[in-house]
């Protein structure tokens, strides 16, 4: 039995068209600086945003990466971190950005839209 190539696909493309992360330039997931709780969406956060983008978010806010808050907004985050203050991260998305919160007792972290505060 011969085989026959039908189309062939490089590292490269598969790269450019996202089937193959490049190890090299995708940012390393960090490990969690504090436990999130219990997860909530609210309503209309659930509606505009896809399952990758709270992910994606969750998982840089568990470790810290902020997104885009102001510098100030993220030492004071790092410093809550020690203290057990409230912590909130910012991200963009297709449906514009949104907001992550985890209460100061650890006991809960929301994604939210702007609008739902």
């Amino acid at each position: 039995m011969t085989s026959k190539c039908i189309f062939e696909y490089t590292t490269d493309q598969a790269i450019a068209d996202g089937v193959l992360i490049d190890a090299d330039i995708q940012p390393r997931p960090q490990a969690p600086r504090f436990p999130l709780g219990r997860l909530i969406i609210t309503a209309n956060a659930f509606e505009q945003l896809t399952p990758e983008e709270v992910a994606e978010a969750l998982a840089r806010h568990a470790g810290g990466d902020w997104g885009t808050v102001c510098k100030d907004d993220a030492e004071q985050n790092d410093e809550a971190i020690a203290d057990g203050d409230r912590l909130l991260s910012a991200y963009p998305s297709n449906a514009g950005t949104f907001w992550i919160i985890t209460e100061a007792d650890r006991s809960a972290t929301t994604v939210l839209m702007p609008d739902d505060y």
